[in-house]
Parts: C-alpha cells; sequence; structure tokens
C-alpha cells in the first residue's frame, strides 16, 4: 500500500509541475530505492489521469536509443513514452504546447497500418506492418529540474516527452533503407546536427520491434494507425524563443517547425 501511495504522490507532483511549469527535484533525490516498474506505473497513472480527461493515445516514443544516452543514465535498452492526441502538430506548425526546458531530436516516425503484437517481432516484420515513415521532430521537455535525470526519472515523466511534429508523408519511399538516410538539422538556417538513421539500434525498426516486444509482455500491442517515435538520430539540441527547426532526413523528406517562446 505504501508503494502505491507513493505511485500516486509523484504522478500528482508531475501533473502540478506540467501544469504550473515550475519543475521539481529528481524524484530519485528523494526516494532513491524507487524500481523501474514503480516508474512505469507512475506514467501509467498520470497518462490515465489524462485519458479520463479526454485526452487519446495516439503511438508510443522510444527513447534512450544511442549508446551515449545509455551510458549517461547507466542502461542497457532503451525507455518508452505514451503520446497523446494533443502533443502532435503539422510539420511548420508554430508550437504553442506549454513547455518548460524544450528541446528537440530528429527522428524517424513509423505510421502502422496493422497491429504488432511481441515477443518475437522482428525489424523486418515491423516494415512489413508500416504504412508508411515520416521524418519527424520530438520536442522532448522534462518536469525534472535543470534536467538532473536518472533513468527511473524520465521513465516516470513519461520518458521525458513534449510534444512532436510530423512531416509530410512522401511516395516512393517504402523500399528505402532507413539506416542510410542522413540527417541534416537545422536552427535558423545554420547546421547544428547530422546523423544517420544507423544511429538509432542500427535501424529505426530495431527499436520499433522493442517496443512491441516490451509492451508484448504486459499484453499489449502496438495498434494499426498509432505513431511510433523511433528515437533520435542526433544529440538532442535545447530550444530558445524566436527559433526555426528543420531537420531533411534524406528521401524522407524535411520536417519543420517555429517556437516563438
Amino acid at each position: 500500500m505504501a508503494v502505491e501511495l507513493i505511485e500516486w504522490q509523484w504522478a500528482e507532483a508531475l501533473l502540478q509541475a506540467e501544469s504550473t511549469r515550475v519543475p521539481i527535484p529528481p524524484l530519485t533525490e528523494s526516494n532513491p530505492e524507487l524500481t523501474i516498474e514503480q516508474a512505469y506505473a507512475i506514467q501509467q497513472l498520470v497518462v490515465a489521469y489524462k485519458t479520463r480527461r479526454g485526452r487519446t493515445i495516439v503511438g508510443h516514443k522510444v527513447g534512450l536509443t544511442s549508446d551515449a544516452m545509455q551510458k549517461m543514465l547507466g542502461v542497457n535498452q532503451p525507455d518508452f513514452g505514451h503520446l497523446l492526441d494533443h502533443m502532435r502538430y503539422r510539420a511548420g506548425a508554430t508550437i504553442d504546447f506549454p513547455l518548460i526546458q524544450p528541446r528537440v531530436e530528429p527522428e524517424i516516425a513509423f505510421v502502422l497500418k496493422r497491429d504488432l503484437l511481441g515477443p518475437g517481432v522482428t525489424w523486418d516484420a515491423v516494415m512489413a506492418a508500416t504504412d508508411y515513415v515520416v521524418p519527424a521532430l520530438e520536442v522532448i521537455d522534462s518536469r525534472i529540474r535543470d534536467w538532473r535525470i536518472r533513468l527511473i526519472d524520465t521513465v516516470a515523466d513519461n520518458a521525458s516527452s513534449g510534444c512532436f511534429v510530423l512531416g509530410q508523408e512522401l511516395g516512393g519511399t517504402r523500399d528505402l533503407d532507413l539506416a542510410l538516410q542522413g540527417l541534416t538539422f537545422t536552427l535558423n538556417g545554420t547546421v547544428v546536427q547530422t546523423g544517420a538513421g544507423a544511429a538509432v539500434l542500427g535501424h529505426p525498426a530495431h527499436a520499433v520491434a522493442w517496443l512491441a516486444n516490451t509492451l508484448g509482455e504486459l499484453g499489449t500491442p502496438l495498434r494499426a494507425g498509432q505513431i511510433i517515435l523511433s528515437g533520435s538520430i542526433s544529440a538532442a539540441v535545447p530550444i530558445k524563443a524566436k527559433t526555426h527547426v528543420s531537420a531533411r532526413i534524406g528521401r524522407l523528406g524535411m520536417v519543420d517547425a517555429y517556437f516563438p517562446v
């Protein structure tokens, strides 16, 4: 019972931080004994609170897909969070989402045409179940003060989710090797990061397979029509006011957004 109380208390604290835009100290400072299972339980409580108030789950995000981020947080596998309908923007949008300390990551997004249920999902099964892929910008954010996060903190905080921007679907991209699609990431016209799809676990579809298999252990499928953000191709870049962000990912095309504040 005490464990459940701690989970509810942290869920309420994270919701309050999001509402007021006043970040809180890391969960792991006050409760270093928190487990990864409890962190996901906190995440689920926050998501459930929002869905009860009319939000809809439209997909998932995979995080910690790079070696550098995994080493920084002392883990050897990714994590995941939920994508809700109010978090979604189209390319070219002006971002008015209530953010606290945003950073942007360029990613490849998968849109599924049929369900995926693990275990046993492989990257080629992911590709066969994918309707199309598009370039995306994930705006990550943290309700934890100064981004002083450990794995438990980011998982509880919905994998440090903010909002996301999807590019336009282009024809003729189905047979592309996503691992070889090069990235050019710019802020106000200046290139700040480059990379390639292979930075995401060797191939972005591996991240989606990991997610399908991880959720499959809980009996939860990835559903047709859902959006899956597969993980950042480059390092996240902090965003300031009056910034135009653009990412071109090979033949997948370009996605961009403007941050006024």
